[in-house]
């Protein structure tokens, strides 16, 4: 072993580094600092705009800066993974548990924000009478904070013995593993995959059918006899919208999660190097950074917030109260 070879030179018992061409480690530098930095840049947009303008304190759009705040941090820990790219931990084994509690809990709190989307909009689409009084703001704070709350609950339990002596699972000097093993994979990829998974995917399928009745309803020019019927009204066409725009937002998150999850199941360790990420935790990172972009299209409100915040016109006095719907 060569001294070149290892993460730390001086130690006999430091980790090697893994070869990789000098092309090959510029393309990924770019790759996930270009991610990164638009990842955080985008998402701090959504975080002000939903923030500052008093127009969008609605109790969808506070699932929204959910969302925006977990894909925000993940942004930010894309440069722990640069940091990894020739497969050497140099932070500390204290940096390794604090890095690894913070994924845990901003993937956990991303599918506890997803279903809370879901439940919201079937809530709206199916019981629109009803949905005013029931889905408040103040209820929706507290069921995004227990959210948050019930992450981190839930990962200091599933990493406790690695909090407890942060190198027990480390082969060598510049190496972050943490304990997971089968069991804890299961319960992981239940809790935070497929029960989640199968929730979302049972209420958006009775938006979809409820929404597409409602569609054809309307073309048939026969809504009133049908509601006069049935008892039931009609969602607002802006409702139907958002559900659409929001179900976008969950293929995408489900077209990019479920490669980590099924990753995570059969792996061996979680290990923290390239070679457990370059796919997977590309995906993931990936998704972080559409969430905002998908928004920019969708929603004309995002569009006119940028607008106000890059021309620093938030800055006057009296702009949260601008019209941006």
């Amino acid at each position: 072993m060569e001294g070149d070879e290892l993460c730390f030179p001086q130690l006999n018992t430091s980790c090697r580094k893994l070869k990789r061409s000098h092309f090959d480690t510029v393309c990924i530098h770019i790759i996930l600092s270009s991610i990164s930095l638009l990842t955080a840049a985008l998402n701090l947009l959504v975080i002000i705009s939903i923030s500052h303008f008093k127009q969008l304190h609605t109790p969808t759009n506070l699932l929204l800066l959910s969302l925006a705040v977990s894909d925000f941090f993940v942004g930010l820990l894309v440069f722990f993974q640069i940091m990894l790219l020739d497969g050497c931990w140099y932070f500390g084994d204290l940096m390794c548990v604090i890095y690894s509690v913070l994924d845990f809990i901003i993937v956990s709190s991303s599918v506890g924000t997803m279903v809370l989307i879901s439940v919201d909009r079937y809530a709206a689409i199916c019981y629109p009478l009803h949905y005013p009084t029931k889905v408040t703001q103040r209820r929706v704070q507290i069921c995004v904070s227990l959210c948050w709350i019930c992450s981190l609950f839930y990962v200091l339990v599933l990493i406790k013995e690695s909090l407890k002596q942060p190198d027990r699972f480390n082969s060598c000097i510049g190496e972050c593993v943490i304990d997971f093993d089968f069991t804890k994979r299961f319960v992981d990829l239940m809790l935070t995959f497929f029960l989640p998974i199968s929730v979302i995917i049972v209420l958006y399928l009775r938006v979809f059918v409820v929404a597409v009745s409602q569609a054809r309803a309307m073309r048939s020019n026969i809504t009133s006899l049908t509601l006069q019927r049935s008892g039931k009204v009609t969602a607002k066409k802006s409702e139907l919208k958002a559900a659409r725009t929001l179900g976008v937002v969950v293929l995408v998150f489900l077209a990019c999660f479920c490669p980590y999850f099924c990753v995570s199941f059969t792996g061996q360790e979680v290990l923290l190097n390239p070679s457990s990420f370059v796919f997977v935790g590309f995906l993931i990172y990936f998704n972080s950074c559409l969430n905002p972009i998908i928004y920019a299209f969708f929603y004309p409100w995002f569009r006119k917030s940028m607008k106000v915040i890059v021309t620093l016109q938030i800055l006057t006095p009296g702009s949260c109260n601008a019209n941006v719907l």
